[in-house]
């Protein structure tokens, strides 16, 4: 890579970093579908490593976690605790495993979409349209892997805590973890995908001028 390419990268990547920010501590980074709120604060990093390839992509995800870290501890909600291991809300307090539910599913968000967007472009190779497809499955698939590797962490590392802190149950814990993966992770999902095909391929034609 030259310098002129490793200077682009760099300033893209602050941009991305700073859009992170931005929609992270904004209504900005939610849009209302009528039944719920889509967060779209991945979006910048799904569309950061389909550009700047996973390390960039890596990076970016971990913005994305320590903003909701920072968010989680100086902004506590009921169960914050499963995104902080720095405060204790009620009874219950974070841990390391709190840094794990933070942290990894964001980090792995820009990876696997990559990933994912270089494996649809190879599959459908040759074919017209093949870039649109592939955009939409890394949107899509950088999205599902935030939701379910969140969901199902806070269910493996923190069930009964969660379960109670959140709806004050005590048994059919992962019914709740499966609801709010279909109500919310799913339209999530779709949005991103849309986003990343319209945001990428807008900024695709302005690096070609």
């Amino acid at each position: 890579m030259n310098i002129e390419n490793k200077t682009r990268n760099l300033v893209l990547a602050a941009v991305f970093v700073a859009i992170i920010v931005i929609l992270a501590f904004t209504p900005l980074g939610y849009i209302p579908l009528g039944f719920m709120n889509a967060t779209i604060i991945h979006v910048p990093v799904i569309i950061g490593a389909i550009i700047l390839g996973p390390k960039y992509g890596g990076f970016l995800g971990m913005v994305f976690g320590l903003t909701s870290l920072w968010k989680n501890t100086y902004m506590p909600n009921p169960t914050s605790f499963v995104f902080s291991p720095f405060i204790k809300v009620g009874e219950y307090g974070g841990n390391f495993g709190s840094l794990v539910i933070c942290m990894v599913p964001r980090i792995l968000i820009g990876i696997v979409s990559f990933y994912v967007f270089r494996a649809v472009l190879q599959g459908f190779k040759g074919k017209k349209g093949k870039r649109t497809i592939a955009l939409a499955a890394a949107g899509a698939a950088g999205s599902l892997t935030n939701t379910l590797l969140v969901m199902n962490l806070i269910y493996f590392l923190f069930g009964k805590e969660y379960g109670h802190a959140a709806k004050g149950l005590s048994e059919g814990i992962y019914s709740v973890i499966i609801g709010i993966i279909c109500i919310n992770g799913i339209p999530e999902a779709i949005v991103a995908g849309i986003l990343t095909t319209a945001v990428t391929q807008a900024l695709y034609k302005a690096m070609r001028r």
